[in-house]
């Protein structure tokens, strides 16, 4: 976990409770003694999510709809902290910083951390008209630091979306893992089998499509973003992207060098789970 991440001691059950009375229901002791939650239960990381993002980052109203993307705070507020970095790196960081999440999905995760955590002002683009409509409720609180755009067109990820003569420091994107409903359904059942669940259950963090799938899944995708990139290389500082398969790093790079692009790669671990961010640039 990032040094600068709120959650790196834990979180404070009892505070938590105090901003979401309901995330009580939800509270269990582990042998330790020490309070947590049934991180397998969707409504439970529901609640969580909901008392965190009061408690910490000012979003007292927040919700989404059940069965939609509910990620993870602390992992969601790494990746933030590793743009951050990357900005300070190269100068670019101030309070007036501009950033572009693409995808930004219902629950409008990354600008409400990015405003809360740095006043950084923040764009969030989805292609989903229902998204757009619970990520703009969402984002209503912040409604001087953050815009939501809609994309109408699948085929082009920045087009209609950066506006002529517009500059970003960066963009971000977590783009969907899978390449089907179906793979999507596959992959949740063998995690279950893993932990020791047989029976048939929803994903504990949720989603839907595009959240979570889209043709090609994250390799076509993210070639995809790149490829498109160049076309807005002098109105993006940097774009980065979050890489859950390690194994497509390889055709990433392949991609980013043909395109001419500097590029590096930042890990990131979150526990168990290791994961890695994509930064390239067209300004060396």
């Amino acid at each position: 976990m990032h040094p600068r991440n709120k959650h790196i001691s834990g979180y404070n059950f009892k505070a938590l409770q105090e901003v979401n009375p309901i995330l009580k229901e939800h509270i269990v002791i582990k042998s330790n003694g020490e309070s947590s939650i049934n991180f397998n239960s969707s409504e439970a990381v529901y609640h969580l999510n909901k008392a965190l993002l009061a408690l910490h980052y000012s979003a007292k109203d927040w919700s989404i709809p059940k069965e939609y993307l509910c990620p993870p705070i602390p992992g969601r507020v790494d990746y933030i902290h590793y743009v951050a970095d990357l900005l300070n790196e190269n100068n670019m960081a101030s309070a007036a910083v501009r950033g572009l999440d693409i995808g930004v999905g219902a629950n409008c995760i990354y600008p409400i951390l990015a405003v809360n955590s740095y006043e950084w002002s923040m764009v969030g683009a989805d292609s989903n008209s229902e998204s757009i409509n619970i990520a703009k409720t969402n984002a209503a609180p912040f409604s001087e630091k953050i815009e939501i755009r809609q994309q109408f067109d699948n085929a082009h990820i920045f087009q209609g979306i950066i506006k002529p003569d517009e500059y970003f420091h960066f963009s971000m994107c977590n783009p969907p893992f899978y390449g089907s409903k179906e793979e999507a359904e596959k992959m949740n059942r063998a995690k279950n089998t893993g932990i020791g669940r047989h029976t048939a259950v929803s994903r504990n963090f949720g989603g839907q499509a595009p959240e979570l799938w889209c043709n090609g899944g994250e390799a076509l995708f993210v070639k995809r973003l790149i490829k498109q990139s160049r076309s807005y290389k002098s109105q993006v500082g940097w774009f980065t992207c979050l890489i859950s398969k390690k194994a497509h790093l390889p055709k990433f790079y392949k991609q980013l060098d043909k395109v001419k692009a500097v590029y590096k790669t930042i890990p990131m671990e979150q526990g168990n789970k290791a994961s890695r961010i994509i930064a390239w640039s067209f300004n060396s």
